[in-house]
């Protein structure tokens, strides 16, 4: 009966058991070496390319950013996994390995910005609409993919960003510790480089970031999710409301946290069939 309805599901969705043997393209973000160095040089930022049948390509592509508390990443269910969904929509999926920053925010920052700078450098060879390109993101992934739509300028900017269960801000009653920590390093010990750390604490808390020129947003999150509140999702909603920036959030009864593609939640159809809705809307 659990694979009569999947194959049901799938069929719906457009999604065919053929199309999870896709294999995609992985190559070095920086073959020329990093613009900002790592501590760490063993941890490389790398793409996997999963580009759609030629026949059903709409243009569209979507930069996808694993959760993992910026300490590790979650690359298969909050990564790889979604390629037969988004290719069979005749959409790109793009997974990014991106290098942690170990205090250094601007390491994942610049991974995630030369991401979706290589993609529209490879527009025509990919078939790809250079202004089409949108972030996608997942818990500490979630936090990376809006600060770069609350932050990034020009070629690195996204056209449209999908949140999941995100980190956003960095005030530490609403926040997911470790994230934060990890993005942004110890507090200083003296009273300038604090009033600085305080700073940067404000200017990392993308809800507090957003304008009227933030690209559309989904949003999917679990009232449940105790590693990551949902009041980081909802406040972030609000300011895109309150900016009159088109947004779609999705708030599930239960889940917790880090489903990401996982059948096993409970609510999994009924979230890709709404994100697939909210594709189709724009």
């Amino acid at each position: 009966m659990k694979s009569l309805r999947k194959v049901l599901v799938m069929s719906l969705l457009g999604l065919s058991f053929a199309a999870f043997a896709q294999k995609g393209t992985t190559l070095p973000l920086w073959p020329n070496g990093p613009a900002v160095a790592s501590v760490d040089d063993n941890d490389k930022a790398e793409l996997t390319v999963y580009l759609p049948d030629a026949k059903k390509a709409t243009g569209r592509a979507v930069v996808c950013c694993p959760g993992g508390g910026y300490q590790h990443l979650a690359m298969d269910h909050e990564g790889h996994q979604w390629a037969p969904f988004f290719n069979m929509q005749g959409i790109a999926l793009i997974v990014v390995k991106y290098r942690m920053p170990h205090g250094n925010r601007l390491v994942p920052i610049s991974d995630a910005e030369e991401a979706i700078k290589t993609v529209r450098r490879h527009a025509a060879e990919w078939r790809i609409n250079p202004d089409d390109v949108g972030i996608m993101g997942f818990s500490a992934g979630g936090h990376l993919a809006s600060t770069i739509a609350t932050h990034a300028k020009d070629e690195a900017a996204p056209n449209f960003q999908i949140l999941f269960y995100p980190v956003i801000t960095m005030d530490l009653g609403f926040t997911h510790k470790g994230s934060h920590d990890n993005f942004l390093g110890a507090m200083p010990k003296d009273k300038k480089g604090q009033k600085e750390y305080k700073q940067l604490e404000f200017d990392y808390s993308n809800d507090l970031q957003v304008n009227r020129t933030t690209p559309r947003a989904f949003l999917a999150l679990s009232d449940d999710d105790k590693a990551v509140p949902a009041a980081n999702g909802f406040n972030y909603y609000q300011q895109l409301y309150k900016h009159d920036v088109p947004a779609s959030i999705h708030i599930y009864p239960t889940g917790g946290h880090g489903w990401g593609y996982r059948e096993t939640f409970a609510y999994h159809y009924q979230m890709v069939f709404e994100l697939k809705g909210w594709l189709q809307s724009f």
